[in-house]
């Protein structure tokens, strides 16, 4: 059985079957990269409902795994050395599994170059920027008498999809024919722009592509269990 002592978030959420990978989790768009891409591998895991309240985020348990008190994060009790690992950043985790499993990160060294590099920009910029968006179109920036932060993340997540949409021309995934982490990273924050209620805004069905694209991506069975796991409820 597994050493799970050094893991304290444990004591909160105690693993039913500590031989299995656990994952501390909500369904957000960060969130559910990493439940889609565990359903995709094949991997066995254990789902643990960590909202976003500050009494499970911010609870001494869950800064143990994750100082930024942020979902996702996880605990591998088969980690690379021969003991468990815990991780959090979501992409740091998507890099994590894809190593581990040799799944969805290219069939060559170039090929994991441009995975890994369409990722980061998912981290870097397209998550970031239509979060910026959700909160000055649906949330409390929205009430600001002053519009221009809202036009101007408006106008980046206008440049951000037609970045991406000119890339998905003639192609069926963003790196290239084969679906990798990439695309479980991209494609959840391009659905959030449905709950944000922005897609008349940023133009969204202009972009034939991304529409296409995403529409293949919500098909894919492991998705659709992806995008409910943990469950809200």
């Amino acid at each position: 059985m597994s050493d799970f002592e050094a893991f304290p978030i444990t004591k909160k959420w105690p693993p039913r079957n500590p031989e299995v990978l656990q994952l501390y989790s909500f369904p957000t768009p960060n969130g559910v990269k990493v439940s889609i891409a565990l359903e995709e591998m094949g991997l066995p895991y254990e789902a643990h409902k960590v909202t976003l309240s500050d009494a499970d985020v911010k609870s001494p348990e869950f800064l143990s795994l994750n100082p930024n008190n942020k979902i996702p994060a996880i605990i591998d009790p088969d980690g690379p050395d021969g003991t468990p690992v815990g991780l959090f950043e979501s992409g740091a985790i998507l890099i994590y599994l894809g190593e581990k499993t040799g799944k969805l990160m290219g069939a060559n060294a170039t090929e994991r170059a441009h995975v890994i590099q369409w990722l980061m920009f998912q981290m870097g910029g397209l998550g970031p920027m239509l979060g910026q968006l959700g909160f000055f179109y649906k949330f409390a920036g929205s009430e600001w008498e002053d519009k221009r932060p809202q036009q101007r993340y408006i106008d980046e997540a206008k440049r951000l999809l037609n970045v991406l949409n000119l890339e998905l021309a003639g192609k069926e995934w963003i790196a290239g024919n084969s679906y990798s982490i990439a695309d479980i990273a991209i494609a959840p924050w391009l659905r959030a722009l449905d709950f944000y209620g922005a897609k008349e805004a940023v133009g969204w069905e202009d972009h034939t592509n991304l529409v296409d694209y995403l529409e293949r991506f919500t098909d894919r069975p492991a998705v659709q269990k992806g995008l409910v796991t943990p469950a809200r409820d």
